[in-house]
């Protein structure tokens, strides 16, 4: 029974908002459903629901607000995509640049990829700041001001003289850029619920899933027309509008009433909370070991296809496009083929289950198993591991969000940080060995999904049912 806009708990242990907001939330009101083919184990994370008086007005809106929600809905949805998409810009467009980077800075390679390092540990500790943050102020604030700083350190990269400098200013970026990736979540997490919040995140994927098709495309043709600064020149431009947009048209979500007022004391208890679930933090350590693998090749592939394999820029920048094709494809046919119709547990563990086979054969290609192997095979590897992408990470991000209703921000943060900081730590691994072999990257890539593999099965248990 519904308890004053509080939250609803059904016999599947999923807990469904009750409070709908004018304008953003109520176009999917009719959505929202518990999920019983893929609900999590155990019961959901119990975090204290702010009380909330009667929305009696609810039914005196009626359907006469349903269209100018479902506009705002559309609005939203299109904005969200543009926060997930920047951090894909902001690391895809540099990469064609990363051999230019070492020559312009007298910088070993091994040095230069640490400023992808860098901009990741950024993403990870920013976000466990900002989550926190926009549980207790709202999504917009916060959000503002990280896209704010976001600007101003993309500019500092493009005039960096050395690459000590360029690091620093990178950590900041990554720090300012975490605000779009953590409330974008939240956001989804206010709006939607169960299956509804499964498709959602496919559907987010198919928009920011464009970034990293043209974002290496982009950066390839900018370094036609100038050096490696110039990236940086556009990122800036790019960052400026979308904070515009987000100033003008992204309204505030979370509600005065549904916001934590605690301080910092409630959010270390709402995150030890998060923490003690299991069944959550299998689902996070999952899809962050499965992000590994993803930014194993991320980091590694302009050295792999450029220096190894001889492409060109513009031949890194298409192979890059169609693997992100791939992600793109796979992942709305999860969210529009599979959701609602198979278990989303099923559908994580093939996920799962098809990376580690892709990353076994490109370990076994690149260690000389089958003799020399050109390009082409290796592309083939390497596009069957990021398609399978999109059914782990939608998944996960999915089912570590229904158990969180009244903390999406602080667990979005977890999500995040986990997954920023296990890819962090992967990037350096891959170049070990040398930029000579590719092996580094494949190694990475396998231990990555058997661990994610092993999260999901020894966490979160699948085949135990309420």
């Amino acid at each position: 029974m519904p308890d004053g806009g509080r939250t609803i708990e059904g016999r599947d242990g999923h807990r469904a908002a009750g409070h709908l907001l004018p304008g953003a939330a109520e176009g999917v009101a009719g959505g929202r459903a518990g999920n019983p083919t893929g609900s999590p184990t155990g019961t959901a994370v119990k975090v204290p629901a702010p009380r909330q008086a009667p929305d009696r007005s609810a039914g005196r809106r009626g359907e006469a607000a349903v269209p100018a929600a479902r506009r705002a809905g559309i609005l939203v949805t299109l904005v969200l995509g543009g926060l997930t998409a920047l951090p894909p810009l902001s690391m895809d467009m540099y990469l064609p640049a990363l051999p230019d980077v070492t020559g312009s800075l007298a910088a070993p390679a091994a040095t230069v990829q640490i400023t992808l390092t860098a901009c990741l540990m950024g993403m990870a500790l920013g976000q466990i700041v900002v989550g926190p943050m926009s549980d207790r102020w709202g999504r917009r604030r916060p959000l503002l001001l990280g896209m704010v700083v976001y600007v101003f350190a993309t500019a500092l990269c493009a005039v960096a003289p050395n690459v000590e400098l360029l690091i620093g200013v990178r950590l900041l970026q990554g720090l300012a850029g975490s605000a779009g990736i953590v409330i974008a979540r939240a956001v989804v997490r206010d709006l939607y619920d169960g299956d509804e919040m499964a498709r959602f995140f496919s559907t987010l994927m198919l928009i920011s899933g464009v970034a990293p098709i043209i974002a290496p495309v982009i950066g390839g043709q900018v370094l036609r027309l100038t050096e490696w600064r110039g990236i940086f020149v556009v990122l800036t431009v790019v960052g400026a509008l979308l904070t515009f947009v987000v100033w003008k048209w992204l309204h505030e979500t979370l509600p005065e009433e549904r916001r934590h007022s605690g301080g910092v004391g409630e959010a270390l208890r709402t995150m030890r909370g998060l923490l003690a679930d299991r069944v959550f933090i299998g689902y996070t350590l999952a899809g962050g070991l499965a992000f590994a693998a993803l930014f194993a090749y991320v980091a590694a592939s302009p050295f792999v296809v450029q220096e190894i394999y001889g492409a060109s820029p513009q031949m890194f920048s298409l192979l890059f496009g169609i693997n992100s094709v791939g992600l793109i494809a796979v992942g709305q046919i999860n969210g529009k083929l599979l959701v609602g119709r198979v278990n989303l547990d099923r559908v994580l563990a093939f996920g799962l289950t098809v990376i580690l086979f892709a990353a076994v054969a490109l370990l076994l290609m690149t260690t000389g198993v089958f003799g020399t192997v050109g390009l082409f095979p290796v592309a083939a590897g390497l596009f069957v591991l990021m398609s399978a992408m999109g059914l782990a990470m939608p998944n996960t991000n999915a089912q570590a969000l229904m158990r969180t209703p009244h903390a999406a921000g602080s667990a979005s943060a977890l999500i995040g940080t986990s997954s920023f900081l296990i890819g962090a730590v992967a990037s350096p691994l891959v170049g070990i060995g040398g930029e000579g072999t590719a092996a580094p990257m494949a190694l990475v890539q396998v231990v990555s999904a058997v661990g994610a593999i092993g999260c999901f099965l020894g966490l979160v248990r699948p085949w135990q049912r309420r």
